[in-house]
């Protein structure tokens, strides 16, 4: 599956004063029809989008469709296969911010609520990388609520991975056969001096806690201590647990420069650069939850030669076919995302207007030098990887096939698959 990604964050910023929405930044709901041309354009089929959460989902049982159907619906008659990413590092002010303990339920009844009325799409990524959403909102003090203390960072971890389960318990009730693609950012922690071990030790188990509580798996013993420590009692704990659905995923993982750290003695921490690379650091998260693997983001600025970006997006895809070759099964790349994005060299954290050249387009809808050389490698690779194993074709519907026969089909072998981990009692996935 070859992506690219309309991006869509939308935090608050200045203590919940100020948005900060990338589709308005970047000129999508003035330019979405050529945004799409633009897809088409380089041979793209799947596509990271979502409608804007703040703008769609208007108070509780109150949605604004009016933006979600005329996108999709054309989305859907040029054939493109939406990857629906639901929420995208903000919730819309009536919900606050993720230390709202109601967050997971209200999220939830919006993901049912989306589903029921697109009948037709079958690609999730209810909470975009759940682990930075998180760390930035609850431990950094750089997004939404700003906290800054390990219990804010837990607060906020335990209601975005239940409100990412929960919504794929009620999609999954209106598409059984729905697969998400959990967009989570892959990091690893290098100690300088022997003295930053232990700290570093300590950062390489917190970076697997989203993943761990999404997909049901107990947390190392170290971990289990700080997330009760900071505010998790042991039947919110259980609740991850026994509400396992990983069956239904793909691990889809994001990988940019700046995703290796270097940890220092005194507790600060740098970006180290590429030091183990995609491949490697894919292993390690490959071996502790055993799903197949989609690269789901990475780009590069386009520097003062023009091939900056070009370099890297050829580097990452050999490390995505060094991971399949190793026998990891790969199903995807996106390169995110499709324009330039304004103001991630500053996490968001400032509205300077500054342009950041790392799209395959320009804000102008102009092609760049990497958009160039992704449409060559699709076209190049395209049809070689299925041959190689026809055991790693998704079971994707395509929007233009979605009622036919076979998709009905399906849809019924998934309802009595989903049969098998439904508790009569609570209709909920057993473990």
């Amino acid at each position: 599956m070859f992506a690219t990604g309309i991006e869509n964050s939308i935090p608050t910023i200045n203590n919940g004063r100020t948005r900060v929405d990338q589709m308005e930044v970047c000129g999508h709901y003035r330019h979405w029809r050529l945004d799409f041309d633009c897809v088409e354009e380089i041979g793209i089929q799947f596509l990271r989008y979502g409608p804007p959460l703040h703008r769609t989902y208007r108070g509780p049982g109150r949605y604004d469709w009016d933006f979600a159907d005329l996108t999709l619906a054309d989305l859907k008659a040029r054939d493109i296969i939406p990857i629906v990413d639901l929420c995208h590092f903000g919730v819309p002010d009536w919900i606050g911010d993720f230390q709202n303990p109601d967050f997971p339920q209200l999220f939830a009844l919006y993901a049912g609520a989306f589903a029921e009325r697109y009948p037709w799409i079958q690609l999730y990524t209810p909470v975009n990388e759940m682990f930075i959403c998180s760390v930035f909102s609850g431990k950094y003090g750089w997004w939404n609520e700003q906290g800054t203390t390990d219990r804010t960072f837990v607060t906020a971890l335990k209601h975005v991975v239940k409100a990412n389960v929960m919504a794929m318990i009620e999609i999954l009730k209106r598409r059984p056969d729905a697969i998400f693609i959990q967009s989570e950012s892959s990091e690893y922690f290098h100690a300088d001096s022997p003295s930053a071990i232990g700290l570093a030790e300590h950062l390489n188990q917190w970076r697997f806690l989203s993943l761990d509580l999404n997909y049901g798996r107990r947390v190392d013993s170290d971990m289990y201590e700080y997330l009760l420590a900071n505010g998790m009692t042991k039947e919110e704990y259980n609740w991850f647990l026994t509400h396992r659905l990983k069956q239904h995923c793909i691990l889809g993982n994001d990988y940019y420069w700046t995703n290796e750290h270097r940890v220092f003695a005194d507790g600060h921490t740098t970006a180290s650069g590429e030091v183990f690379g995609y491949s490697e650091i894919t292993r390690q998260y490959y071996e502790r939850y055993l799903l197949p693997v989609m690269h789901t983001e990475t780009n590069m600025r386009e520097g003062p030669t023009g091939q900056e970006a070009v370099q890297w997006l050829w580097k990452e895809w050999a490390n995505v076919l060094r991971v399949r070759n190793i026998g990891i099964p790969t199903v995807g790349f996106t390169w995110y995302s499709l324009t330039d994005q304004v103001d991630w060299d500053t996490a968001l954290r400032e509205q300077n207007g500054n342009v950041n050249p790392l799209g395959l387009f320009d804000l102008d809808r102009n092609i760049r030098a990497v958009g160039k050389a992704y449409k060559k490698l699709i076209a190049d690779w395209r049809n070689l990887l299925p041959a190689s194993s026809h055991c790693l074709i998704v079971p994707v519907v395509p929007p233009s096939r979605a009622q036919g026969e076979q998709a009905r089909e399906q849809r019924r072998e998934a309802i009595g698959r989903l049969k098998l981990f439904v508790r009569d009692d609570t209709n909920q996935p057993e473990a």
